[in-house]
This record gives C-alpha cells, sequence and structure tokens, in this order.
C-alpha cells in the first residue's frame, strides 16, 4: 500500500485518548491513542498498546489491501508507515490498530475497520491475551488474528509454536471477544476527536 500516511507508535500526549479495557473476561493491556500527529500526511494516528520485518510487513499489507476499497480509487497509491518505538510485546497487533487508525484518520474508504489481537497459550494451555514480551517468550504458542468490524471475520491469522485445533478456536474466540473492546476504543477515540471541532 502507497501514498502519504503515517502511523507512529508513541505515548499518547494531551490531544490523545486513553483507555483501559479490562475487566470482566477481557485482560488487554491499556491502549491510547492520538491522530493527526503530522502536519504533511493526509493521515496519521499513534496506536499505544502496551509499553521478522517483511513477514510482518506483508501481513500488515494483505490485511489492509482486504478492506481499503481500492476500487473506488484506481490510480491511487497509499503508503501506511509503521514506526515501531518500543516493543512491549503483541507488536503485530498493535502494528495493525496503528494501521487502521492511520487509514481512518486519512480518510481512506474502507468496507470495514480492522484490529489485531494477540493470544499466547502457555505451557499448560493457559490462554493469555495481549501478552507482553515475556509472556511470549515463555509461551508454548502465539497466535496473532487480523479481524473485521462488521462480522468479526477474520482477515488474517499468524502463528507461531504448537497447539490443537480446539486450541486455535479457543484462542479465535477469544480473540473474536475481545475486537469488541478494540473497536468500542476506536469509536470512542473518533467520536472524542470529531466532537472537539
Amino acid at each position: 500500500m502507497e501514498g502519504p500516511m503515517r502511523a507512529d507508535a508513541k505515548v499518547c500526549s494531551e490531544g490523545g485518548t486513553e483507555s483501559s479495557p479490562r475487566g470482566p473476561g477481557c485482560s488487554l493491556r491499556h491502549f491510547a491513542c492520538e491522530q493527526n500527529l503530522l502536519s504533511r500526511p493526509d493521515g496519521s494516528a499513534s496506536f499505544l498498546q502496551g509499553v521478522a520485518e517483511k513477514s510482518r510487513e506483508r501481513l500488515i499489507r494483505n490485511t489492509c489491501e482486504a478492506v481499503v476499497l481500492g476500487a473506488l480509487h484506481p490510480r491511487t497509491s497509499i503508503t501506511v508507515v509503521l514506526q515501531v518505538v518500543s516493543d512491549a510485546g503483541s507488536l503485530l497487533a498493535c502494528c495493525l490498530n496503528a494501521a487502521c487508525m492511520a487509514l481512518v484518520d486519512a480518510g481512506v474508504p474502507m468496507r470495514a475497520l480492522f484490529c489485531g489481537v494477540t493470544c499466547a497459550l502457555d505451557s499448560d494451555g493457559t490462554l493469555v491475551l495481549d501478552p507482553t514480551v515475556k509472556q511470549e517468550k515463555e509461551a508454548r504458542a502465539v497466535l496473532t488474528f487480523a479481524l473485521d468490524s462488521v462480522e468479526r471475520k477474520l482477515l488474517m491469522s499468524t502463528t507461531k509454536g504448537l497447539y490443537s485445533d480446539a486450541e486455535l478456536q479457543q484462542c479465535l474466540a477469544a480473540a473474536q471477544a475481545a475486537s469488541q473492546h478494540v473497536f468500542r476504543f476506536y469509536r470512542e477515540s473518533l467520536q472524542r476527536r470529531y466532537s472537539k471541532s
């Protein structure tokens, strides 16, 4: 995807939005988002979620291409630039979330929003949503899913480690449930941003 757009992973400052989606049945870490950070690009967003580059780039690109309505703008190039400032775990999921918010900020037409959610399975088979770097290293398996906002449909998945079919389905179901919190955060972030003007 190419064109003037940028998403930087920075700490949220005063015009940003913060949320803590932890609650019953949800153990995602703190979110923070700020949009319109850069003056020259058409859209920019910073998304913080918790404080193999080419493969990650391909996964993000394929996810974006699956939702962007490119036929509406033939011969148009869209570029999404993601800058990793720090990696506190669940990096691919955080990059997917930053890419989605940058596309929204730029006003790129999409058939649905999307989000990334990472799950880890420890040696006992215990599922951990939004794992830290330490939890990912100790995990028996790490699974990242990209889901759309309309039907919670799976757009992309990548896995590392050993897991059963039942554990895969358990992780997917947990990611779909957690995606509701991410999409709610997107909505609240956008409402705050546009209610200021």
